[in-house]
């Protein structure tokens, strides 16, 4: 009995002291993973956050290729997959659902956290924003959105276009597995603002590639401010709706309601890959522009300071004999488009510690490029 009195004591201290430094989001974070079963987020986690609705109004089906699911995939892909832990793969061609595929319990209705894919999105209503004269230029100072930004070493020199290339020198370790670490606090944390925000900058802006959910956070705090309305919203008025989606779709939220703008669109997999195949018409839906052409340009064209593997929010293979880019997110999750073939691939699932050998990029990208173009081309 003495022994469970001291127990408690000590976790209460423990608890205590977490709460006073500013740790306390880790017990939210413990409560939705390990007292759940999970060792980490996942991608069906979206029911246990707070979110909001990304409407849409007049879904539109797919139209179904002359060979749909005619074909089976080969072994080395479908191992691939299994392996991987696969919950979605679909293969769009010429504008139309050629093959789909779920595993684990999973159908076409299965909302998944689609991770930092959302980076690309975000990036979008940056350059929708643009287009509609909402924020001025591309150079923006993010300090014109939070003058509190001008007294920041070096935070007056970070501009909108750094923060969406990933140049912005924020301070911040793009680390998943410390609790300690900026990325849980934004995940599990109660407040963005206060996640990031606090950061520093540790170099001059503009000067070197760093993948950082940070700088994404900060750049949708710019953007929300720009077009005065959630971005949830935004991202349904301007792209859901014209897309035709065929549902509602969630976006994870902090307790102020501002979107996780670097993470947690929660969708379907018929759905994301109408995002790919909103790039590959070179952001038309039939003969509407819903996205400028030269902004998607910019999105896809690889930078300098990246070594020719990132744009804006998307990542880009020029380097294999099939070129592609592709949205990305943490646990395999991704919506790929092979121009070359008129094709977009979707996969969605929990590949933990997902393999990233290919120049910072992972080979299992590459490798369904590769394999699925043999198979459907």
């Amino acid at each position: 009995m003495i022994v469970i009195i001291y127990l408690m004591a000590f976790l209460a201290a423990v608890a205590v002291l977490f709460y006073l430094f500013g740790y306390a989001y880790i017990f939210n974070g413990i409560s939705k993973t390990y007292l759940r079963g999970k060792s980490s987020a996942n991608i069906d986690d979206g029911k246990l956050f707070t979110s909001n609705i990304i409407h849409t109004t007049k879904p539109v089906l797919w139209d179904e290729h002359s060979d749909y699911n005619k074909k089976n995939l080969p072994k080395n892909i479908v191992d691939d997959l299994i392996h991987s832990n696969t919950a979605s793969f679909l293969v769009i061609k010429e504008g139309k659902l050629l093959h789909e595929q779920y595993w684990n319990g999973y159908n076409e209705l299965s909302k998944t956290n689609s991770f930092s894919m959302a980076k690309a999105v975000t990036v979008m209503l940056f350059g929708k924003a643009l287009e509609e004269g909402k924020i001025k230029s591309i150079d923006t100072p993010f300090s014109e959105f939070y003058d509190e930004f001008k007294n920041k070493p070096l935070g007056k020199e970070v501009s909108l276009k750094h923060l969406a290339q990933m140049e912005s020198g924020l301070n911040w370790d793009e680390n998943y597995k410390n609790p300690f670490l900026p990325n849980a606090r934004a995940y599990y944390g109660t407040s963005l603002m206060k996640a990031t925000f606090s950061r520093t900058f540790k170099e001059k802006p503009g000067e070197k590639f760093e993948y950082q959910s940070g700088s994404t956070q900060l750049l949708g705090f710019a953007v929300k401010k720009a077009v005065n309305q959630s971005l949830s919203s935004y991202l349904s008025e301007k792209f859901w709706i014209p897309l035709g989606m065929e549902q509602n779709a969630d976006w994870s939220v902090d307790q102020s309601g501002m979107e996780k703008t670097y993470c947690c669109i929660h969708s379907n997999a018929r759905d994301l890959a109408k995002l790919g195949q909103l790039f590959l018409n070179d952001g038309k839906v039939g003969n509407q522009q819903i996205l400028n052409l030269d902004f998607i340009e910019q999105m896809r064209t690889p930078t300098e300071k990246s070594d020719e593997i990132y744009g804006m929010g998307l990542w880009i293979n020029n380097d294999n004999p099939i070129k592609h880019y592709y949205f990305l997110g943490l646990q395999g999750q991704y919506i790929i488009i092979i121009p070359e073939h008129k094709m977009v691939i979707v996969r969605t699932g929990s590949y933990n510690n997902l393999p990233k050998t290919d120049r910072g990029r992972p080979d299992q990208v590459k490798f369904l490029v590769n394999e699925t173009v043999k198979v459907f081309a």
